[in-house]
C-alpha cells in the first residue's frame, strides 16, 4: 500500500452472533448435536482470493483457513501448537528446523513432505508472485530439505517472530501440483494465483467445492483428512453485506453464524431465544489512514490536528455501544511488545485549530474520506465529517463495496480512508512492519 501515517482510533471487541441450536431448514441443515449437516455462515463481505499467499483480507482468510493447513497453529491463548509440523527446534540463531507429519496428502492426492514446504516458501517469497504475505517470510535466506520429512529454514539474521509467521494464514500449504500449474498459467500471461484461486487445494479438514461469485462459497468434508475430522458435512460461506439481513437470517434459521456482527444489534440478539453472542478480545485496531504523498497530509501538524479533533471516547460510547477501548498506539494490549506507557495526543479541538493555522490552513481545507460499506465505518466517517467541520475541514465521504475499496486504497489515490489492522500473529513485528517499515513504501504488494 502507499505509505500512510496512521491515526489510531480505537480497539474493538470481536463479536460474532450464532444460533445456539442451529435451525436451518431443509435436508442439509446442521444438526443440534454438531454432527453432520451444512453449517451456514453469513459474511459481511465476499472473499477476495482463496490463494493463501495472495489473500490480504479477513473474509478471504476466514474461508481459506479451513482449506489449508499450516506447519503450526495457535491455540485460544495464542500459544504455538503443532499442525503439519509435529515438532520444531531453533537449532541456532539463524536456523529453524521442522519435523513433519508423515502420511499426509493434499486434497488432490499429492504427498505432503519437505519438498512441498520448500515449494510453498519459495512461492510466497517470489517477487514475481508479489505476495502481500511475503513480508512474513522476508528474512528467509534459504530453505534446505534435509530428508523427506525434515526441513530447515535459514534467515539472514536472528528473527524471533518467524515461528509465529508460519502459524499465520499466509503460511498455508498449497499442493505442489497446484503451484506448478499456477506458474505454468503465469507463463501463458495469466495473473499469479489464477489457478489456485479458482480451485484451491490444501490438506485441511474441508475441501473446496464451489464458488458462486457474489453469493456463496461451499466447502465439503475431507473424508481422508490426516487429523481429527470435521464434524460437519459441509460449510457454506454466504455473502450478505447488509447487517439487518444477516440478523434476520439468524432469527429465521437461514444461517447459523453471522460474522462480523454489529454492536448495535447485541441487545436484540441477547433478547432472542436460541441466539448467542460470542465476544472476544481483539488484536485489531480501526484506524484512519492519510496519503502522506500529497498536501496537506504531508505536513505532520495537519495529521496531528485531525487526530486531536477526534473524540475516541465518544466514538466508542455512541457508535460502538461501549465495545472498544481507545488506542494509544498501533497495536492492542494483547500483542507481544505492547507498551502501555505511550501517551496519545488526546482530544483537544482548540489545539487542533492552532496546528492547522501553523501549517498554513487557518481556514481549514477541503478533502475526502473513503470507507467500505461496514455499518460502523459508515457511521464513523459521518461522525468525522461532522467533527472535522468544527475545525474548518470540509470532508466529502464515499462508501464502496469491499473488493473495490481494497483495489482503490491500494492504488494510493485516496486522501483519507478508514480500515482495520489485526496483528494476527500476536507479535509486534506483524503490527508494525507491514505498515511502517520503509521496505513497504510504494505501490501495493510490490
Amino acid at each position: 500500500m502507499k505509505k500512510s501515517y496512521l491515526l489510531l482510533v480505537l480497539l474493538t471487541a470481536g463479536l460474532t452472533a450464532c444460533a445456539s441450536e442451529p435451525q436451518a431448514s431443509g435436508s442439509d441443515e446442521a444438526t443440534s448435536d454438531g454432527q453432520g449437516g451444512d453449517l451456514v455462515i453469513d459474511m459481511g463481505a465476499e472473499a477476495v482470493s482463496l490463494d493463501p499467499h495472495l489473500a490480504n483480507d479477513v473474509p478471504s482468510g476466514n474461508v481459506a483457513s479451513n482449506i489449508f493447513d499450516r506447519l503450526v497453529t495457535f491455540d485460544e491463548e495464542m500459544n504455538i501448537e503443532k499442525s503439519l509440523a509435529k515438532d520444531w527446534e531453533q537449532v541456532d540463531d539463524l536456523t529453524l528446523r521442522f519435523e513433519l507429519e508423515e502420511g499426509v496428502t493434499f486434497h488432490d492426492g499429492e504427498p505432503f513432505n519437505a519438498e512441498a514446504v520448500k515449494a510453498n516458501i519459495d512461492r510466497v517469497t517470489d517477487p514475481d508472485i508479489a505476495s502481500p504475505r511475503g513480508y512474513l517470510f522476508t528474512n528467509i535466506s534459504e530453505v534446505e530439505v534435509i530428508d523427506d520429512y525434515t526441513v530447515e529454514v535459514k534467515t539472514d539474521e536472528p528473527f524471533a517472530p518467524l515461528i509465529y509467521s508460519f502459524a499465520h494464514n499466509g503460511g498455508g500449504m498449497i499442493s505442489p501440483k497446484s503451484i506448478e500449474e499456477d506458474y505454468a498459467a503465469m507463463e501463458e500471461g495469466k495473473e499469479p494465483g489464477s489457478v489456485i484461486n479458482n480451485h484451491p487445494v490444501g490438506s485441511s479438514y474441508f475441501e473446496f467445492e464451489s464458488w458462486d461469485t457474489g453469493q456463496q462459497i461451499k466447502l465439503v468434508n475431507n473424508e481422508d483428512y490426516w487429523g481429527e475430522p470435521a464434524k460437519l458435512d459441509s460449510v457454506t460461506f454466504k455473502t450478505v453485506p447488509e447487517d439487518g439481513t444477516r440478523l434476520a437470517d439468524l432469527e429465521t434459521g437461514s444461517a447459523h453464524v453471522s460474522d462480523p456482527f454489529s454492536p448495535s444489534d447485541v441487545e436484540r440478539v441477547k433478547g432472542t431465544d436460541g441466539l448467542d453472542i460470542i465476544e472476544s478480545n481483539s488484536m485489531g485496531i480501526e484506524y484512519i489512514g492519510f496519503n502522506t504523498q500529497k498536501a496537506p497530509f504531508d505536513d505532520k501538524r495537519v495529521r496531528q490536528a485531525i487526530s486531536m479533533a477526534v473524540d475516541n471516547e465518544a466514538i466508542i460510547e455512541n457508535l460502538l455501544n461501549g465495545y472498544g477501548v481507545p488506542a494509544i498506539g498501533p497495536m492492542s494490549p494483547q500483542i507481544i511488545g505492547f507498551d502501555d506507557t505511550v501517551e496519545p495526543l488526546g482530544y483537544d479541538p482548540e489545539k487542533a485549530k492552532e496546528l492547522l493555522a501553523e501549517a498554513g490552513y487557518p481556514d481549514g481545507f477541503k478533502t475526502s474520506i473513503w470507507t467500505n460499506d461496514k455499518r460502523e465505518r459508515v457511521d464513523l466517517v459521518t461522525y468525522l465529517q461532522q467533527e472535522l467541520g468544527k475545525i474548518g475541514i470540509e470532508v466529502e465521504t464515499e462508501t464502496m463495496e469491499w473488493g473495490s475499496y481494497l483495489d482503490r486504497t491500494n492504488s494510493g489515490d485516496h486522501d483519507m480512508f478508514v480500515l482495520g489492522w489485526s496483528a494476527s500473529t500476536g507479535d509486534a513485528d506483524y503490527a508494525l512492519s507491514p505498515l511502517f517499515h520503509s521496505s513497504n513504501h510504494g505501490a501495493a504488494w510490490k
